[in-house]
């Protein structure tokens, strides 16, 4: 029979998150049933809530940065056990036999892949329902193993602004010798120097706010530039082999490419809305450089992230709330009062609303 599972949901683009029950499906012999501990606050999901990029679904229960335990698993599934900690990221499913799929880089898939929250299961049809709820069931495929060497609540972030920093900087080969510049100190910001730094590479973060200092060297910034000062821009020029632009809003990108070697590249992975003010095309031309984008990261990319953590005690930087408070966290994070990611105990469920 189908579980009937406690939530929050959003209703309308214009309601608050509230409590809302639904249905999860039967678990198919493939499936893993999670019982959510920890769930991320992904600035995607209030974005997805309030139908900033259009196409919401509602009811929408958000959340993609999940991590539970192991309560049921299907008669085929082999390599999870009942009791096992597991993390849940953006994707559920994909086509899997696209060229892109079979690369595992099931985030591209040619099909689109199946999203956590907010899209149609490719099997029966039905609503994708996301971690801000007490439990989810997964294809196999898609879940991924824990270390026990990581703190589960600290691990959340990293299914979502730890695999978007993660996969651009290996796929770009950073490592010993790069100078790499991280423009933002955010959620995916703070994860981009910590791992550009266990890379071995030099690290510098671009920054408009002063104050941020001694914080970006806390997590792992060799230097801090100012990116308002045009001293300190021009003192700069032509540095660095990679830029990890981690910024959502629109912003003028010209001064940041001129701080490119040649050959480097400026890699976007915050900003999904058209590029405004343009970018001048010398700054491209006259040296080489290219300006790219990265999404998230596949399954066994992320796999190898979290190993990576555990295996160097990287994790994101957090401040814990009960899911009654998950309104307020929304905008708090519209004013950027966290450090650096909210994640929800679902043990909190529990209590009145």
């Amino acid at each position: 029979m189908p579980q009937n599972i406690r939530g929050y949901a959003a209703q309308s683009a214009a309601t608050p998150l509230a409590p809302y029950s639904f249905e999860r499906r039967d678990p198919r012999p493939d499936d893993v049933v999670v019982d959510i501990l920890y769930c991320g606050v992904c600035h995607s999901d209030l974005h997805t809530a309030r139908n900033e990029w259009q196409g919401t679904r509602y009811p929408v229960v958000p959340g993609h940065e999940i991590i539970g335990r192991v309560s049921a698993v299907g008669a085929e599934v082999s390599r999870f056990k009942v009791g096992d900690m597991v993390g849940v990221g953006c994707m559920v499913d994909s086509c899997q036999h696209c060229a892109a799929c079979d690369q595992g880089l099931e985030q591209y898939c040619a099909e689109v892949p199946t999203f956590t929250y907010n899209s149609k299961d490719r099997q029966d049809g039905r609503m994708t329902y996301g971690g801000y709820s007490e439990r989810i069931v997964a294809s196999d495929k898609f879940v991924l193993r824990l270390s026990d060497k990581l703190d589960p609540k600290s691990a959340a972030p990293l299914l979502c602004a730890g695999i978007t920093t993660w996969s651009p900087l290996k796929h770009w080969k950073v490592g010993p010798g790069s100078k790499v510049a991280v423009v933002g100190l955010g959620g995916l910001g703070h994860m981009g120097l910590k791992f550009a730094k266990a890379l071995g590479a030099d690290v510098t973060l671009f920054t408009r706010s002063p104050s941020k200092e001694d914080e970006a060297r806390r997590l792992g910034a060799d230097h801090v530039v100012l990116s308002t000062d045009e001293a300190q821009m021009k003192a700069v020029a032509g540095r660095f082999d990679f830029i990890l632009d981690t910024v959502p809003q629109q912003h003028d990108l010209n001064p940041y490419l001129a701080t490119l070697k040649i050959d480097g590249v400026h890699v976007l992975v915050g900003l999904v809305e058209p590029i405004d003010p343009p970018v001048h095309a010398g700054n491209l031309i006259f040296g080489r450089r290219s300006l790219a984008g990265s999404l998230i990261g596949g399954i066994a990319e992320t796999q190898e992230m979290l190993d990576f953590c555990a295996e160097h005690g990287i994790s994101a930087d957090v401040e814990m709330i009960d899911i009654q408070d998950i309104n307020d966290a929304y905008e708090r994070m519209l004013k950027s009062d966290v450090r650096y990611r909210f994640v929800i105990d679902l043990a909190s469920i529990d209590k009145a609303a």
